[in-house]
């Protein structure tokens, strides 16, 4: 018997809505019509354009031009392998508009966005609609929003409106997180300040001469070039300072701020009674890394937000004693983005919990990277067109990347809420630890493959009129060197 959650609002023949033609609103839209049902896609450019875009077309990938790895035993990789498993839309044509990469997928951006706007306006129950959404839709309508970080002002008010809460939120920062397996734990060591309740965090010490060469490389390090609407106020920013930021405005701004040692002891120093042994052995400063999900393998590096070019923080994060060998699942990063507090607001289907006939889907989510946005498109739109059908809507298995994605900013603590890439941290614990990775990940893949499989869709493939490739502007061509 259904749910009273899945039970229609609407007619089948009256057309579902989709806010947003980025990834996930291509994706929800195709997988509507694909449904047989009429779809409503409302895009708001060029009517009005973003401070990101360059163009009209649908899916533009306004950073790098890479979904990420190609190899389905790496977190991306196996992304997009699912979502080929299930009939995306967005990953086929970015497979037919691939350009050389190495080992990632990446594609002719001015092609492949001009193919998938081909794909939806052609489609027969796919009605496009130039305008900004202004409002949310009504209660009885089903609907998509995927207007991604950049959603306009008017619906982000309405978005605070409908939660009732401050969760549709501009943020500044977020600081690396790395996974806890390649934390080296012989040298840092757990404790809470003060050993006030339990030991929950990681503390990686430093003496004297490690801070002050770590100090020195976050002064030497290559920072990342901001654009211009994600400066904003210089004050934006005080409240939460990039960590090179707080080095240069003095030799113990770190050391009073994020990386106060007052309070941490390692039992291995010895005796903390012991005033000689305090003295001697106490450290000169302390990273702290706090628990990121709820099993512990994912930890962020606190007050660590930076604006440091990826492959600089991976280099000088790795000074930081006990991270030397340490995998990062995702890097800091500093720009103005708004996104919900998914885990107040959304169950696993991405349907509202206070209104299931509204889902959510894409990087207003909190989940990060292209594939995750058409991933979060793919159940929204399914979601969607179940429900109109009468139907359970689905939540894949948490095995899955998919699956894994959706339960997390369903079920992550709140209060810390952060965007969150796909990794395979995010996955259930294998049956029996694997050490060495490459078979540990390729194991994560055989499961998440096996337990998608009831899902899994091989539609025939779409005939698609050859677009001609949208003309790159001097801005665009520039993005796309910037990473994801």
């Amino acid at each position: 018997m259904l749910s009273s959650l899945s039970q229609p609002h609407q007619s089948p023949a009256e057309p579902l809505l989709v806010i947003g033609a980025g990834l996930a609103g291509s994706e929800a839209a195709w997988q509507i019509a694909s449904a047989g049902l009429p779809v409503h896609l409302v895009e708001m450019r060029p009517v009005r354009r973003s401070p990101a875009h360059h163009s009209a077309e649908f899916a533009e990938l306004v950073c790098s031009n890479s979904f990420g790895a190609l190899s389905s035993d790496r977190a991306a990789g196996l992304l997009q392998t699912e979502l080929r498993q299930l009939g995306s839309l967005v990953i086929d044509t970015a497979d037919r508009h691939a350009v050389p990469a190495g080992g990632a997928l990446a594609v002719d951006r001015g092609r492949y966005s001009a193919a998938l706007t081909a794909a939806l306006e052609s489609h027969p129950l796919v009605t496009v609609e130039r305008r900004e959404q202004l409002e949310l839709p009504g209660a009885g309508q089903i609907a998509v929003l995927a207007t991604g970080p950049l959603t306009s002002d008017a619906l982000a008010e309405q978005l605070r409106s409908f939660t009732g809460r401050e969760d549709c939120h501009f943020f500044d920062a977020a600081s690396p997180i790395v996974e806890g397996d390649s934390i080296d734990l012989t040298v840092a060591f757990r404790a809470s300040r003060y050993d006030k309740g339990d030991a929950d965090y990681i503390n990686c010490p430093m003496d004297k001469q490690q801070f002050l060469a770590f100090r020195e490389a976050l002064l030497a390090a290559e920072q990342a070039e901001l654009k211009d609407f994600e400066l904003g106020n210089a004050s934006f920013f005080e409240g939460c300072l990039p960590i090179e930021e707080l080095a240069r405005r003095g030799e113990d701004t770190m050391r009073y701020g994020p990386l106060k040692p007052i309070g941490l002891w390692d039992p291995r120093w010895g005796d903390l009674q012991d005033r000689d042994v305090r003295r001697a052995k106490r450290a000169y400063a302390v990273v702290q890394l706090r628990q990121e999900d709820k099993d512990g393998r994912l930890w962020n590096l606190v007050g660590f937000q930076t604006n440091l070019k990826w492959g600089e923080q991976k280099r000088v994060l790795r000074l930081i004693p006990g991270l030397e060998n340490a995998e990062f699942v995702r890097f800091g990063v500093m720009h103005r983005n708004t996104f919900l507090e998914a885990p107040q607001l959304l169950d696993p289907t991405l349907q509202f919990r206070s209104r299931p006939n509204l889902l959510a889907a894409g990087q207003i989510t909190g989940t990060e990277g292209y594939a995750a946005a058409v991933a979060g498109g793919w159940l929204a739109g399914t979601n969607a067109a179940r429900l109109a059908l009468g139907q359970e809507p689905l939540s894949l298995p948490p095995t899955t990347m998919i699956g894994a994605l959706t339960h997390f900013i369903a079920e992550a603590p709140s209060g810390k809420f952060q965007p969150m890439p796909p990794n395979f941290g995010l996955l259930p614990e294998l049956p029996e630890r694997i050490r060495d990775k490459r078979r540990r990940y390729g194991a994560y893949r055989d499961r998440a493959l096996a337990d998608l499989a009831p899902f899994a869709r091989h539609p025939a493939p779409v005939t698609i009129p050859e677009p001609r490739p949208t003309p790159v502007t001097p801005a665009a061509a520039q993005s796309q060197l910037a990473p994801a």
